[in-house]
């Protein structure tokens, strides 16, 4: 929601007005170590606190999350933009290698999740996270780095890279060398 609210530089709240109910995580983009919210009709909420109440949900002392929670509201607008703006970085610079490897469609970077496109049957979206993920001899020697970039194969042909607030934009740099280094040697 938060993500979307951003990424629209709308309120959340008008994105969120034809729903019955909202829930929404402070530990994703919004940083918090735990913790969540639930919105919804006065009923629905009554309902939701009778049932976790059955099922022993609760915690006590809970104060120190909440202000995690709350720092990460009132930053939220910076911290998610910064991390849209990484992920734009990112797809950008896949889009300048213009590598027969893959690609990525620029118009579906909305937010801080970059899907590339695998364009060829090797390496496959699983095989391409692994080389992104290892360090090996050869890569410390050529770049004076070590650099490990965890990316998700989501598909047959798609892998998945997300920001969060813990990702800079040096790292974002980084991300963008390992993956030239990377597509440099499956080319190879």
């Amino acid at each position: 929601l938060m993500n979307a609210a951003v990424a629209q530089n709308v309120e959340p709240a008008l994105i969120a007005q034809h729903c019955d109910s909202v829930s929404m995580c402070f530990s994703k983009g919004l940083g918090a170590p735990a913790g969540a919210v639930l919105a919804g009709h006065r009923e629905f909420i009554a309902e939701a606190w009778r049932v976790r109440k059955l099922l022993g949900g609760g915690m006590r002392q809970v104060g120190v999350l909440a202000a995690a929670a709350r720092l990460g509201l009132e930053q939220a607008e910076a911290t998610l933009r910064r991390d849209h703006d990484n992920a734009r970085c990112f797809a950008e610079g896949i889009q300048e290698l213009n590598l027969p490897l893959f690609s990525v469609n620029l118009a579906t970077v909305e937010t801080n999740i970059v899907m590339v496109n695998i364009t060829g049957h090797w390496p496959s979206p699983a095989e391409f996270c692994q080389r992104l993920q290892a360090v090996s001899e050869e890569e410390l020697a050529e770049t004076s780095q070590a650099v490990s970039v965890l990316m998700f194969p989501w598909s047959a042909h798609t892998v998945r890279a997300v920001w969060h607030r813990d990702v800079l934009t040096h790292d974002t740099e980084l991300a963008k060398n390992k993956l030239e280094f990377v597509a440099r040697k499956c080319q190879e």
